[in-house]
């Protein structure tokens, strides 16, 4: 009986670890899409350095779940040891920095408000400033989505983009473009920046952004349940196989 439970557990870890490798799969497929997408995504994450860190911080992690998963599946099957004390360690190390990145996004989940980032854009954003991290940034999410501001133009009001250009209702970026002769093209920058709404794009940036990604943010937060449940039941079977082991 000890050992038929024991042969249990064995292929249960091995099926749970395998699991962890398609995780890990997962997020060297995200990291690479995002390095090499052609939508324009690339641009936004690119002239942000957080958000360039992040992307190899997952291609990292991507990396070691799939690595963990591959000597799992090996420490199960060939009911070694030391892998096995060697897989535990390393996945309770990711486990907890993975709950601690929750609970810091939780935390700190104010900074993701309308007012927080409409705040930030009326302080910060320059318009025309390429060098600037934050204005490029912006001006890449704008094009990108087709969106103006964090709410509407209106955002723009007593900005320090009026400051500097007090000629300009609104920047480039928020210019309508022609699908002809060229994407790259304005159908009228001239009444654009003058003000005209019919040839700006009046959506605001934060409605756009989360349509966009609305159903990515529901299937991120739902796998990230599943990998921490699948993590915490594979160390589990770690440990029992481990004592089990003679």
């Amino acid at each position: 009986m000890e050992g038929d439970c024991l042969s249990c557990i064995k292929y249960l870890m091995f099926v749970f670890n395998f699991l962890i490798f398609l995780g890990g799969s997962f997020l060297l497929g995200v990291g690479v899409w995002v390095l090499v997408d052609p939508t324009g995504f690339r641009e936004i994450v690119a002239a942000n350095p957080l958000l360039f860190t992040g992307v190899y911080i997952i291609l990292g992690m991507g990396g070691m779940l799939f690595l963990l998963g591959f000597l799992g599946c090996c420490g199960a099957i060939r009911e070694n040891k030391c892998l096995l004390l060697f897989f535990f360690m390393l996945i309770l190390l990711i486990f907890l920095a993975e709950l601690a990145a929750a609970i810091l996004a939780f935390i700190f989940r104010e900074h993701l408000t309308r007012e927080y980032f409409t705040k930030e854009l009326k302080r910060h954003y320059q318009g025309y400033n390429n060098s600037d991290v934050f204005t490029s940034t912006w001006n890449a999410i704008m094009t990108t989505f087709d969106c103006c501001g964090v709410n509407s133009p209106e955002d723009f009001k007593d900005s320090l983009f009026r400051m500097i250009n007090q000629n300009h209702v609104v920047p480039e970026a928020c210019c309508q473009r022609a699908s002809q002769p060229a994407e790259s093209a304005y159908i009228s920058q001239e009444q654009c920046l003058s003000g005209n709404m019919m040839f700006r794009n009046n959506k605001g940036c934060y409605s756009a952004v989360v349509d966009y990604f609305e159903l990515y943010i529901y299937v991120a937060g739902a796998l990230a349940i599943v990998v921490l449940t699948i993590e915490l039941f594979a160390m589990v079977f770690a440990m029992c196989l481990f004592r089990g082991i003679q």
